[in-house]
């Protein structure tokens, strides 16, 4: 392949993204500078926050300039290098972008060892198991009898999540869109219950199904989602309970629909002495050598599960994208190209 190709933000989106936010371009292959090395992409990962990224609003990182290429983790083969310890043929990981090529500072990517496969360095071993590790560990401070909730439980961060909760002695409960990801949540990952957050009219509705199925009040929230869950699971939260902030799905497209219940729901984190950290994963990488000196054993002889959704082609990007958004995937959502 004598050329690569991108896919950049042709516009920002208005609400949900549409494929006319999106366009494929395509160049010649770069070639890299001094301490640089170019990946030829084999797969690349999808996650929410790359809608957020799609906003020209002030945030923990820059936006995606118009006509840039869409931000995004990928893996692959080196085929050019100017740094030390990458070799071409070498497995690597880095910020590629949506895109066949990348040049990646030799500083910003990693050597992956090459008897793994290469697309759970975007899942289970990579960036949403480290999320999941490392937010569950400093911010849940989890303790065997407690309850844990996970919101969006089926993706590779909530599935993550529970499994490590129910290993240090955990009830863990899962939310999820659709019985069969409930299904998937108790069967696959070990949740103790699951429920399905479509089938409940309201948060109040879906507030006395959760009660019924913790009892004793929620320990630790696990949020991903945001929107009527945030809602539900709030006025149940016990004293001193945590709740590490991870994302807000719902709201991505806006939250004007919620604005006028936001009030009510920060009462419940004075009233309850909540602990509610919001954490950026980017801000502990330094502790990713640790999480991997642990987790890939575990992932690799299935003590941990994983699951993933590939679709094929550069191409299918935005369409996955814009169904992952939507819960159209049940595992960690990947492209390989």
């Amino acid at each position: 392949m004598t050329d690569m190709q991108r896919i950049t933000l042709a516009r920002r989106p208005k609400g949900d993204p549409v494929p006319e936010d999106f366009s494929l371009k395509t160049g010649p292959v770069p070639e890299p500078g001094d301490g640089e090395i170019v990946i030829e992409v084999s797969h690349l990962s999808l996650d929410p926050y790359m809608r957020g990224r799609m906003d020209d609003v002030k945030s923990y990182a820059p936006s995606v300039g118009l006509g840039e290429t869409m931000t995004g983790q990928g893996v692959g083969r080196v085929i050019a290098s100017k740094a030390e310890g990458f070799a071409v043929g070498d497995l690597a990981t880095g910020m590629t972008g949506w895109a066949s090529h990348a040049i990646v500072k030799a500083t910003e990517a990693r050597v992956l060892p090459a008897e793994i496969p290469s697309s759970l360095f975007l899942g289970a071993l990579g960036m949403p198991g480290f999320t999941a590790w490392t937010g569950l560990r400093k911010f849940g401070r989890p303790k065997a009898g407690e309850t844990l909730v996970v919101a969006a439980a089926t993706g590779p961060v909530g599935a993550m999540v529970g499994q490590l909760a129910k290993a240090a002695g955990l009830r863990t409960i899962a939310i999820a869109g659709g019985p069969e990801k409930c299904r998937i949540a108790t069967e696959t990952f070990g949740f103790d219950a699951a429920l399905d957050h479509r089938a409940y009219e309201d948060a109040s509705a879906l507030r006395t199904a959760l009660a019924e199925v913790a009892p004793d009040g929620v320990d630790i929230y696990w949020e991903n989602v945001g929107g009527k869950v945030l809602e539900a699971v709030l006025p149940l939260m016990n004293v001193g309970g945590r709740i590490p902030v991870c994302g807000m799905i719902s709201w991505y497209g806006g939250v004007e629909d919620a604005d006028d219940r936001l009030p009510m729901l920060w009462r419940s984190v004075l009233v309850k002495r909540l602990h509610v950290s919001g954490f950026i994963i980017f801000d502990h990488w330094d502790e990713y050598p640790e999480f991997l000196a642990e987790v890939p054993t575990k992932v690799l002889s299935g003590e941990i599960k994983h699951l993933e959704d590939v679709a094929q082609g550069l191409h299918a990007m935005p369409t996955a994208f814009i169904a992952m958004l939507k819960g159209g995937n049940t595992g960690k959502q990947i492209v390989a190209l």
